[in-house]
C-alpha cells in the first residue's frame, strides 16, 4: 500500500508540473531578458548558485527559514506570472492569499496535515513552472539543460552521500512551512514528498524537450520522467531495503534521472537541430504581437 501510494503521488506531482510547464509554454510568452544565448559560463554560474543556496539556508536562524522560503515563493510567482495577470495589485492580491492558505493550514493541521501539503505543493508546482519558463523561454537549450542535470547529478550525489547536507537541509525546515518540496502526507504512515529541485529539473528537461524537437521531445521527456524519475528510485530504494533488510536513508532521484535525460538528449539530437523561439507558434501573446527574431532570439 505505502509503495503504491509513494508510485502514485509521485507520478501525480512528477507529471502536473511537466504537464503545467509545457501547458505554460504553449500558450504565455514570457518577456526575453537580454542574456543572449546560454552557454558553458552560465551553466558554471546556475551550479554556483545551486550549491551557494542550502549553505544560505542553514546559516539562517530556525524561525527566519520559513520567511525567507515565503519570500522566495512570491517572488517567483510575481515574475514568472506578470504576463498572465498583468495588473500588478491583482496578482499580489493572488499571491498574497496563496501564502496565507499555506501558512493558515500549517497553523490548523501542522507540517504533516494533508491539507498543508495541499496548500504548499499548489504553491510550489506554480513556482516551478515559472522558474521552468523564464529560463526555456529565456534561451536555456536542451544540451543546456541535459550538462545541468548531469552536473545536479553529481552534487546530489556527493552532498547525500559523502557529506549529508541535503539531510542537514531536510531536518531544519522540519516543523516550518513553505517546503521546499511538494508531496501528500495522510495520517502517520502515508506520505510521500518530491523535492522542488526534483520537480524544477523534471520540468526543465521536459519543456525545453519540447521547445526543441515539439512532441517527440514531449513523449521522450514524460517517459524518462515516469521511468527515472518516479519509478526507479522509489524501487531502488525499497529493494534496496528487502535485500539489506534496512532502506537507505536516502536516494536522490537526480542519480537515475540527470543520466537518463542526458541519453534522452543525446536520442532527440539524432532528429536534427533544435528548434528556436521564432520556429514557435504560441496559441496567445499576453505581451502583445512578438517581436521579430534578433540575432539572440535566433539563437535561442
Amino acid at each position: 500500500m505505502t509503495v503504491l501510494f509513494q508510485l502514485a503521488v509521485g507520478c501525480a506531482l512528477a507529471l502536473a508540473v511537466c504537464g503545467g510547464a509545457v501547458g505554460y509554454f504553449r500558450t504565455v510568452r514570457t518577456p526575453r531578458p537580454p542574456i543572449g544565448v546560454f552557454n558553458g559560463a552560465d551553466i558554471f554560474l546556475m551550479m554556483g548558485f545551486v550549491l551557494a543556496l542550502p549553505y544560505l539556508y542553514l546559516a539562517l536562524p530556525g524561525a527566519v527559514l520559513p520567511v525567507v522560503l515565503a519570500l522566495a515563493f512570491a517572488g517567483g510567482l510575481s515574475v514568472g506570472y506578470q504576463p498572465v495577470i498583468g495588473d500588478g495589485r491583482l496578482r499580489w492580491a493572488l499571491i498574497a492569499a496563496l501564502i496565507a492558505a499555506v501558512l493558515a493550514a500549517h497553523l490548523a493541521f501542522g507540517d504533516t496535515g494533508a491539507p498543508y501539503w495541499i496548500a504548499n505543493s499548489c504553491v510550489v508546482g506554480l513556482v516551478v513552472v515559472s522558474a521552468t519558463n523564464i529560463n526555456v523561454q529565456g534561451g536555456m537549450r536542451l544540451g543546456n539543460v541535459a550538462w545541468f542535470l548531469l552536473a545536479l547529478t553529481a552534487y546530489d550525489a556527493f552532498f547525500a552521500w559523502v557529506v549529508p547536507l541535503t539531510g542537514e537541509l531536510s531536518a531544519a525546515i522540519q516543523g516550518y512551512p513553505f517546503a521546499p518540496a511538494a508531496g501528500l502526507r495522510v495520517g502517520e504512515d502515508l506520505g510521500a514528498v518530491l523535492g522542488m529541485g526534483d520537480l524544477l529539473a523534471y520540468a526543465l528537461f521536459t519543456t525545453a524537450a519540447y521547445k526543441a524537437y515539439g512532441k517527440a521531445g514531449l513523449r521522450t521527456g514524460l517517459v524518462l520522467v515516469v521511468l527515472f524519475g518516479a519509478l526507479a528510485p522509489l524501487a531502488t530504494l525499497h529493494i534496496a531495503g528487502a535485500v539489506t533488510g534496512h532502506a537507505p536513508a536516502m536516494i536522490p532521484a537526480q542519480v537515475f534521472f540527470g543520466p537518463a535525460a542526458f541519453l534522452g538528449h543525446l536520442f532527440l539530437r539524432r532528429r536534427g537541430p533544435e528548434r528556436r523561439m521564432a520556429d514557435i507558434t504560441f496559441r496567445r501573446d499576453r505581451i502583445g504581437a512578438a517581436p521579430a527574431p534578433g540575432p539572440a532570439r535566433a539563437a535561442a
